[in-house]
């Protein structure tokens, strides 16, 4: 009722939908025989199946042996579902990438950018499938290293047609179709040199846009030279980068961890540093005693501490080695001892001498001297 008697009536607004994209079947990019598959040309004698071409001839990314791609990979307009979408199969299609798939929706395999949040059965292979190496080519081609997660893309052959800015922004544009690039410096332009250099957040989308864009043009006509970049010399970067995969790490390891296991770890690292919680947990700073208690729980604990650190800087020393006993005879030091023993108890006992072992102190060397013949012929 308003402030004059009149009635108002309050119409409540229903919450807006939000709409959520359903994929369709994946369309078939190519119909078979639309892609006409050239030779590499033969240039040598040997051809060389790790670098892909033949032994003794041009370079492997001279302008000679590069023709620009015929199809290329609209993400919006390929992207579906396939069979892989009900198989559980985790891997995109190689061809998919570079738009020359003819299967569309019975391919066996993923027709969608891969997700960062869904790990590969193995760590091992790309989002291919395909198994890496330890370590990488010399061209910095081909799937890439297991010992190291790059995320950055060497672009070559680059047409500068204006400032540097003009030109991060014509690359930006192209690249980030296939996955979502860093924040900051991510896209770095070379000027007059035609390179430049990609960072995406996500490897996963590195290696799917490396293949996406190889032998691609940006708006210049060009063919593009796209390789895995060699790692960043510069020590800031190295620690950002240590910095970020450790936080991924303690990301995975607690979600991974159960929630009641932490609390009770939590709980026996208290009672054991006389710490006091509280109902959710948490360390309680100024617990709930006396001053006197304080002191006498300071004091403790730092008689505590102190002990720790005098038994930390106690070190431990291995027992001194024993030299082993010299032999001075045919009997051993050990031999001796015992018959030395045995006959004191013979003695302690009443036995008569001659009836008791006769001990001879042997003389130095082999003490072969001490055993006569009773026959001197």
């Amino acid at each position: 009722m308003s402030s004059n008697g009149t009635e108002t009536a309050v119409v409540a607004i229903p919450p807006k939908k939000t709409k959520i994209k359903k994929l369709r079947p994946a369309r078939k990019q190519v119909k078979p025989g639309d892609v006409e598959k050239k030779e590499t040309p033969q240039t040598g004698k040997e051809y060389n199946i790790w670098y892909n071409k033949w032994a003794g001839g041009d370079r492997e990314d001279s302008y000679s042996n590069k023709t620009k791609s015929q199809t290329r990979c609209n993400i919006k307009l390929d992207s579906g579902l396939t069979r892989a979408n009900t198989t559980g199969m985790k891997y995109c299609c190689l061809f998919f990438s570079r738009g020359c798939c003819p299967y569309g929706w019975e391919c066996e395999y993923l027709h969608t950018l891969p997700d960062p949040s869904t790990a590969l059965p193995d760590s091992s292979k790309d989002c291919f499938a395909r198994d890496k190496f330890a370590d990488y080519r010399d061209d910095m081609g081909g799937v890439g290293s297991f010992n190291r997660q790059n995320r950055t893309l060497y672009v070559g052959r680059i047409k500068e047609t204006g400032t540097g800015l003009e030109t991060e922004e014509v690359v930006r544009r192209h690249f980030k179709e296939f996955g979502e690039i860093e924040h900051g410096w991510a896209v770095k332009v070379l000027q007059y040199r035609s390179v430049a250099f990609v960072t995406y957040k996500s490897e996963f989308h590195a290696q799917f846009a490396k293949e996406a864009m190889a032998c691609q043009s940006l708006d210049n006509d060009e063919i593009l030279n796209v390789r895995w970049a060699t790692e960043d010399p510069n020590p800031v970067s190295k620690v950002n980068e240590k910095r970020r995969l450790e936080d991924m790490g303690q990301a995975v390891i607690r979600e991974k961890m159960d929630p009641r296991v932490v609390d009770a770890m939590r709980t026996i690292r208290a009672l054991e540093d006389g710490d006091v919680l509280d109902e959710d947990g948490n360390l309680l700073e100024n617990g709930p005693m006396d001053a006197d208690e304080e002191d006498d729980e300071g004091s403790d604990r730092g008689a505590k501490r102190r002990k720790l650190d005098v038994d930390d800087r106690v070190s431990i020393s291995p027992p001194p080695q024993q030299e082993p006993p010299k032999l001075t005879g045919l009997l051993s030091a050990d031999t001796m001892d015992s018959l030395k023993y045995f006959s004191e108890i013979r003695k302690r006992n009443g036995i008569q001498p001659s009836t008791a072992v006769r001990i001879t102190k042997p003389s130095a060397g082999l003490g072969l001297g001490d055993y006569g013949s009773d026959d001197e012929d």
